[in-house]
């Protein structure tokens, strides 16, 4: 395959020598890295795939605060135009935007690791928290966290304080929530141990309110898996913000297994 360095956003680009006529736009969550080795896995299936640095880059916010979805949406456009299906393919963060552009013309479907069912708020460089995402400018509804009782251990185990916040303001949570209901196609991928953020909770209301719209929803867990799944042929990633994910590397790569054969079934794939 073909690597390609991509500018404004940084990134990159594979194309696999033999392309199947899927492309997939794969999104990092916290880190707002450029996920080469996801988008390397997907390319050696023959996919055409890219991922962008979406935040702390030039001309970038420092934080995932107030990114603009269209960001994502322009990738997905440009991939359409060189391929038949389009996948956006978020971890966590990057979850939380494949849901909410996997309703946007020309994209086929979603495959999100660690997602989650709202959108949810950063603190900007100023201490002021505000939505992870903007869309035509203005930011999207978020649920705020409650800092008021947050842990003290080190390092961090943050599920407490998202299952908390989610808990403290039902209307919050009404307004931040994800319109899953428009996504075609979706696999969700979540570790019943994440210690991150309640990502298996996260994926059942996904799944309850794809249900009652007449949509279904492909689902793999794993009780000891965290919240990184390793996928195969994947290093396990290191680095990022310190603090506990949960799962053990066994965990992980045996979810990540699992998580792969779904891929190949929902998307058709032979790889």
């Amino acid at each position: 395959m073909r690597r390609t360095g991509l500018d404004d956003p940084e990134g990159v680009r594979f194309d696999p020598d033999r392309p199947s006529g899927d492309a997939a736009l794969v999104i990092a969550g916290s880190s707002g890295r450029v996920d080469g080795q996801r988008a390397a896995r997907f390319a050696r299936s023959g996919f055409i795939a890219e991922s962008i640095r979406w935040f702390g880059g030039p001309g970038q916010h420092a934080g995932p605060w107030e990114i603009p979805l269209e960001g994502f949406i322009d990738r997905i456009e440009r991939l359409r135009s060189v391929s038949d299906r389009v996948w956006v393919v978020g971890t966590s963060l990057g979850a939380e935007a494949a849901l909410l552009v996997g309703g946007q013309p020309g994209v086929d479907g979603v495959i999100a690791f660690a997602p989650s069912d709202v959108v949810w708020s950063w603190k900007d460089d100023a201490g002021v928290e505000r939505s992870h995402w903007t869309l035509g400018g203005e930011p999207l509804p978020f649920v705020p966290l409650d800092w008021s009782a947050a842990e003290t251990e080190e390092p961090a185990r943050f599920r407490p304080l998202y299952e908390r916040s989610w808990r403290r303001d039902p209307t919050a949570v009404l307004h931040a929530t994800i319109p899953v209901e428009r996504i075609g196609k979706l696999l969700l991928v979540a570790g019943g141990d994440d210690q991150v953020w309640p990502s298996t909770a996260s994926a059942d209301r996904i799944v309850a309110r794809r249900q009652a719209a007449g949509s279904e929803t492909i689902v793999v867990t794993s009780e000891d898996a965290g919240h990184r799944t390793v996928l195969p042929g994947e290093p396990v990633v290191v680095g990022g913000l310190p603090m506990l994910r949960g799962g053990t590397e066994r965990a992980d790569r045996a979810l990540g297994a699992r998580a792969w054969s779904a891929v190949v079934a929902m998307t058709g794939d032979g790889g």
